[in-house]
């Protein structure tokens, strides 16, 4: 189930390689990998997702976050974001650690918090737990 959590940015459970034809059909131009490989058993391997996307044409990354978020995955998020040149599809397990990564890059990039806490929620998705540090990066 994807959600929209900005005009160029919507985050979803994992994907697999044979959904990445519909992203692409309905605008998305890159994939974003929040997932470490080898997370659960089953996963597609980013490594087939990565080659799926580039077969179709989308650009592909891994900000992979296993356990919290550190300042080099929230910068490395914010790269992909402003370099994708158009609608972002971010995957983790369940879309959470992608909509909070993308709130934090936001944020560090100028974002207001209260306009990403909004945007968060109207996905379905409550940012109270990172709000100090969404408060802080924004300042």
């Amino acid at each position: 189930m994807i959600r929209r959590v900005s005009e160029m940015v919507s985050v979803a459970p994992q994907i697999a390689p044979e959904d990445i034809p519909a992203l692409k059909d309905a605008g998305f131009v890159a994939v974003v990998n929040n997932r470490p490989d080898r997370e659960e058993p089953g996963q597609p391997s980013g490594e087939a997702v990565r080659a799926a996307a580039e077969a179709a044409g989308l650009r592909y990354a891994e900000v992979p976050v296993a356990s919290g978020f550190s300042h080099e995955q929230v910068d490395a998020m914010a790269a992909v974001l402003a370099e994708a040149g158009g609608p972002v599809l971010a995957f983790c397990r369940s879309g959470t650690r992608s909509c909070n990564l993308w709130a934090l890059a936001e944020a560090k990039r100028g974002g207001d918090a209260d306009a990403l806490v909004a945007a968060a929620a109207n996905a379905g998705y409550d940012l109270r737990a990172i709000r100090p540090v969404l408060d802080a990066l924004a300042a």
